[in-house]
């Protein structure tokens, strides 16, 4: 993100505080969002977290209008927050941040429910036409992507069956905290769950996905974009 601001206003003049919650790993990276965001006369930060399963908690707390997410942010990864409140707070419209301009991660992004998808080096101006053009509902994707590339991968995708759709939610976090190479304890302090119902949503999970061992989970993991070999 570039510190260019130029002010993105409703043409109406004033126009209704939008309250945000800012969700990324990295605090100096959230610092800077803020900054950013705050430096519109309308746009108010109200909480921040540093990974995803606080960033669902904080959002159903709070219930802000937007919320604007790292793609890759850990404990839970951006798609599938996103996809969790779309249920458990769907007033509150999910931007997307990410450094992949990937077609498939839009896709996936926009299918559980995300208003807009910002990459990473766009300059300030374009996340906050993201958070505005959500508020109103309308979609919104960073240049070089475009709605109609986006519509035909969608119709080409629309007939696929993914295995991933059949796990719950609780399974979806034990995948991504055990291919982070949580234990079963520490994933359930994680989660407030038992070590033993961590065992069970995990055995369940690796059935569903026709996953074996541990190296076939950390292998899907990162192959659906669970998580990330940077």
């Amino acid at each position: 993100m570039t510190a260019n601001i130029t002010s993105v206003l409703s043409e109406s003049g004033e126009s209704k505080e939008i309250t945000i919650v800012l969700a990324d790993d990295h605090q100096v990276v959230r610092q800077g969002l803020r900054a950013i965001l705050e430096g519109e006369r309308n746009l108010r930060v109200v909480g921040e977290a540093g990974n995803g399963i606080e960033a669902a908690r904080l959002v159903e707390r709070l219930r802000p209008d937007v919320l604007v997410l790292d793609l890759m942010i850990p404990g839970l990864r951006g798609l599938e927050v996103t996809r969790q409140l779309a249920k458990r707070s769907p007033k509150t419209h999910v931007v997307i941040l990410s450094m992949h301009a990937d077609k498939s991660y839009v896709l996936e992004a926009l299918k559980n429910g995300a208003s807009g998808y910002v990459l990473k080096d766009s300059s300030a101006v374009e996340l906050i036409k993201a958070v505005h053009e959500a508020v109103e509902n309308r979609r919104y994707l960073s240049p070089p992507l475009s709605d109609s590339a986006i519509d035909a991968y969608v119709q080409q995708a629309g007939g696929t069956t993914d295995p991933y759709d059949s796990l719950s939610n609780r399974e979806r976090e034990v995948l991504q905290l055990a291919a982070e190479g949580h234990t079963n304890t520490e994933i359930g302090k994680r989660l407030f769950i038992s070590p033993r119902t961590v065992e069970i949503h995990r055995a369940h999970m690796m059935a569903k996905l026709d996953l074996r061992n541990h190296t076939d989970l950390i292998r899907y993991a990162l192959k659906r974009g669970v998580i990330s070999n940077d």
